[in-house]
């Protein structure tokens, strides 16, 4: 069994995304570890599940710095400190500058299907809610290796989930994050077999 990789993971409110990893960690469904985990918000309850998980976990407050550089420079700094391989944002709802060196190592999962609802602003429910209002008829999420605009990154996988009539924002989202729990630890996984190559605008994953 190959060492698992070690993930630092960026969440901004309640955690979901990170407790799904976590539980698919400690049930041997994906060979990872994550090693710290960032909020920009001091009462995110994902902070608390890190806690719970024995998980390193603090908080680094945009307003206490006078930059989206300096903002981000600092939580580099703590992934670097934690030796993490990969940069997982799960929630994440700031923007942030990827430097060099992990550049093609930090990752974001979006609860649509990226081009259509997303960018700044389109976080939450605010996605399904337009996602129902427009009419479409499938939605889903994307994962996406980080650039330095909102959900913009080259494309790693999208899973798609069937919009019904009756659908509510809260219905829908329950889908979507069903498939978000599928998705990003499958990205994970392959990323740490080293699989993924960006090819300008877009992601090879090879068999």
């Amino acid at each position: 069994m190959p060492q698992p990789i070690r993930i630092a993971v960026l969440l901004s409110k309640s955690g979901t995304s990170l407790q799904n990893l976590i539980d698919r960690i400690a049930n041997g469904r994906l060979n990872a570890q994550i090693v710290a985990v960032i909020s920009n918000n001091t009462e995110a309850y994902g902070l608390k599940r890190a806690r719970l998980a024995n998980i390193p976990a603090l908080a680094v407050l945009r307003k206490e710095w006078p930059s989206v550089s300096e903002f981000s420079t600092r939580i580099f700094d703590h992934c670097r400190s934690a030796k993490a391989e990969l940069v997982c944002l799960a929630g994440f709802l700031q923007l942030i500058e990827v430097p060099s060196d992990f550049q093609g190592r930090t990752m974001n999962i979006h609860p649509a299907l990226i081009p259509s609802f997303c960018g700044k602003g389109f976080y939450g429910h605010h996605v399904h809610e337009t996602a129902i209002a427009m009419g479409v008829k499938v939605s889903g999420c994307t994962v996406h290796f980080v650039d330095n605009e909102y959900d913009h990154g080259p494309i790693i996988m999208q899973r798609t989930v069937e919009v019904r009539d009756d659908d509510t924002a809260d219905t829908l989202a329950s889908r979507v994050f069903e498939a978000e729990c599928e998705a990003y630890p499958e990205a994970i996984r392959l990323f740490a077999q080293g699989k993924l190559k960006i090819v300008g605008r877009r992601v090879r994953v090879s068999i």
